[in-house]
């Protein structure tokens, strides 16, 4: 069996759940950390028993290094793919894939151009559940789709005194709520219809113009936990909530928020596809769960159990019935098919790929388009 080799650039948050996830697959070895600062990546290097590096292009020299994940703020995922994929390696990057539609057509068209694997991280399709109102779209179980409708909310930035460097414009981009959870939702609208957003008006909200920045470096989601500290007070122009109505396909219509500030909410997806048969609903907290809605027979909520799944659903469970799989188990998945299909060259990409976060890209600068000019945006002939 052929084994690869990966490395990590990033030791925050997500730098972690990509090296834990990384570890579950049975042919790739990690055998390094990168990180923005010497102290954290030495620290999480040692924790995982790995080499740390301060300088992230030391790794793109080594040829024997396969591929590269990034994980690092927005602003940098541009940057380091582009260096990555000129020296050759397959990309693995964090949504949002960059922090515009030029940047990321740029991408596109690199690893087009290098014929590498490439994949944008939209892990939250990998949940089984997901693949099965999918399949059961696929299958025509729904019918025709008239509606989607649902909601991304949290509640970690609800105070002013709650931050992170997403709220930085410079480090992570114009946009916040919508970039950062509102891009999974319509990702997986988007995946699950089969439809594509042609149109949309959109309205976002700064609830917090200030917020107060502790003078010390603090980890994603890890607010509540903080002790009181110095902070001083910052100017934010990233949108705490969002709120977008839209039209996919011909007919299909839909209404969904991304917030950040929603007391109680802790990783809230939920996302409900109404169809001319049934209807399907589903909650990233309660992800074993998948409600399906009849209009002439009782509503029913089925558990997630492999061996009774759509066929094609199926292979998104590893466990069986009563066996719990969640969000760590959604990158075990994505990070298999990325890493098979650099194994096989012939095998499909099967994972959200650089196009698809280019499609994202383009729905979020509709977004910040419709807000600012508080006016429908077109995008039917958008990529």
């Amino acid at each position: 069996m052929q084994r690869l080799k990966t490395a990590v650039i990033g030791t925050g948050f997500m730098g972690r759940v990509h090296l834990e996830a990384l570890r579950r697959i049975e042919f790739v070895d990690v055998v390094a950390i990168a990180g923005r600062q010497s102290g954290s990546s030495k620290k999480l290097a040692d924790q995982f028993g790995l080499e740390s590096l301060d300088d992230y292009t030391k790794l793109l020299s080594d040829p024997t290094l396969d591929a590269v994940h990034i994980c690092t703020p927005n602003a940098s995922h541009y940057s380091m793919a582009k260096e990555a994929m000129l020296a050759g390696k397959h990309v693995l990057c964090e949504k949002p894939l960059s922090v515009s539609v030029a940047e990321a057509q740029e991408l596109v068209a690199l690893a087009a151009e290098k014929n590498l694997r490439n994949c944008v991280c939209h892990n939250l399709r990998y949940y089984p559940m997901v693949q099965q109102m999918r399949r059961m779209r696929e299958a025509g179980d729904l019918g025709e789709i008239l509606v989607v409708q649902g909601t991304y909310s949290q509640d970690w930035l609800l105070y002013d005194t709650d931050w992170n460097w997403r709220v930085e414009s410079e480090v992570g981009g114009n946009s916040r709520a919508m970039a950062d959870i509102g891009s999974h939702w319509f990702d997986m609208a988007e995946h699950l219809t089969g439809l594509r957003v042609r149109s949309l008006c959109a309205d976002l909200q700064t609830f917090h113009p200030t917020r107060k920045r502790p003078k010390q470096q603090v980890e994603s989601f890890a607010g509540k936990s903080l002790k009181p500290a110095e902070v001083e007070d910052v100017p934010v122009t990233t949108e705490d909530f969002g709120a977008v109505i839209f039209r996919m396909g011909d007919s299909t219509r839909g209404c969904m928020s991304a917030s950040q500030v929603s007391a109680g909410r802790k990783n809230h997806l939920n996302i409900q596809i109404y169809g001319t048969r049934s209807s399907v609903a589903w909650d990233q907290e309660r992800p074993d769960e998948l409600w399906i809605g009849q209009r002439n027979s009782p509503n029913q909520i089925i558990i997630k159990d492999p061996s009774l799944l759509k066929e094609d659903a199926q292979p998104y469970a590893d466990l069986p019935g009563g066996h719990s799989e969640g969000y760590d188990d959604t990158f075990k998945q994505v990070f298999r098919r990325f890493y098979s299909s650099i194994r096989d060259p012939q095998a499909p990409a099967e994972y959200p790929q650089m196009t698809d976060g280019l499609r994202q890209m383009v729905i979020l600068e509709a977004e910040l388009d419709s807000a600012r000019s508080r006016a429908w945006i077109d995008l039917e002939h958008a990529r």
